[in-house]
């Protein structure tokens, strides 16, 4: 009895072939939880897909897909000086945001410099180009990751394009430059802009998760119990609020169910809705992303460690055991005890 992920694996592939032909050169990314599939299964997706670097997010993780990626592996997480260098020797690239740390790596380490753009996040700053120490070291090429949303109407392709030419006035070669969250298009008007530089986008999001209309999460009923309104069930024995039955099916905090990372919200509906929940989480009333017959159920109770109890109502003809629920994940957060193709 499994919490799983079933895959259209034709429709699924021809979605990562479009993505591929969007943008040429294309770097995929396995890290976490491998988006849902597992960081081994989509390292192996990549070499089918002829990648020869795969971004992956940590050295563990580069060394967790060495065996079946052939190719060269990308940290997308800074290293820090007195880690250790993890991933398999001479086929890993390790990315650098501290001009200081370059001292700490060993002669021959392969590094993509990642540089601070609007996102704030980490990397270095123009004035630290020519601060960059690269003797003993081969320089893979620069990295800009870039926001999603831009309130403020500013131009991504200005933004990278900047840097671009920080880069070449410093005196280092701007002939691979990667990015991330950049449209097709717009990569085609740096592509005219600066014809001597290969922009490849770093994707995962959209390569593996693109098409959810593939994919598809199971959960199995593992029990159906019946209760009456009044009657008082789970760990706080709470009371039934009317005749239903008491669903036992796969799928706890210890997969992701029931978790949520926080949003960023903006306009009055999403807010609204967001108010609305809160409200009924406050009388212990939260929807659970299960589904039953079309119906979307409350969670009775919140889920426990590898199953959850699911209120479903009277006039609903209940599932048997056995039976298997549709439910509707966040992939990123969500750990599945299957993968199966379809």
């Amino acid at each position: 009895m499994t919490l799983s992920l079933s895959v259209e694996t034709a429709r699924w592939r021809a979605h990562q072939q479009s993505v591929l032909a969007e943008f040429p050169g294309l770097v995929p990314v396995a890290k976490g939880n491998g988006y849902g599939f597992g960081n081994v299964r989509l390292a192996e997706e990549a070499d089918r897909l002829g990648a020869r670097l795969l971004a992956v997010g940590t050295g563990r993780e580069a060394a967790e897909v060495a065996a079946v990626f052939p190719g060269d592996l990308l940290v997308l997480t800074p290293f820090r000086a007195g880690e250790p260098l993890e991933g398999p020797a001479g086929r890993t690239v390790r990315t650098v945001s501290h001009a200081e740390v370059l001292h700490a790596l060993p002669a021959g380490s392969r590094v993509v410099v990642e540089c601070m753009t609007s996102m704030r996040r980490h990397g270095i700053a123009p004035g630290d180009l020519d601060r960059l120490a690269l003797d003993g070291l081969v320089l893979e090429g620069f990295a800009l990751h870039l926001p999603l949303d831009r309130p403020d109407g500013s131009d991504p392709v200005a933004e990278v394009a900047e840097w671009v030419r920080a880069i070449t006035a410093a005196g280092l070669p701007a002939s691979t430059v990667l990015l991330s969250h950049l449209p097709a298009a717009d990569q085609g008007r740096l592509r005219r802009q600066f014809p001597d530089t290969a922009f490849r986008s770093r994707i995962g999001t959209r390569l593996w998760l693109g098409d959810v209309g593939a994919l598809q999460a199971r959960a199995t009923v593992l029990d159906v119990t019946p209760i009456a309104k009044g009657e008082r069930y789970g760990y706080r024995q709470h009371k039934a609020p009317s005749d239903g039955q008491l669903l036992v099916v796969t799928g706890g905090t210890a997969h992701g169910v029931g978790l949520e990372a926080p949003k960023y919200v903006h306009g009055v509906v999403p807010r609204a809705k967001g108010l609305a929940r809160a409200g009924l989480a406050t009388v212990n009333r939260t929807l659970s992303p299960y589904a039953w017959d079309g119906r979307q159920l409350w969670f009775a109770e919140p889920p426990h460690m590898q199953v959850s109890i699911l209120f479903l109502p009277g006039d609903t003809k209940p599932p048997v055991i056995g039976d298997e629920l549709l439910l509707n994940v966040r992939h990123t957060t969500t750990h599945f005890d299957q993968v199966a193709d379809r």
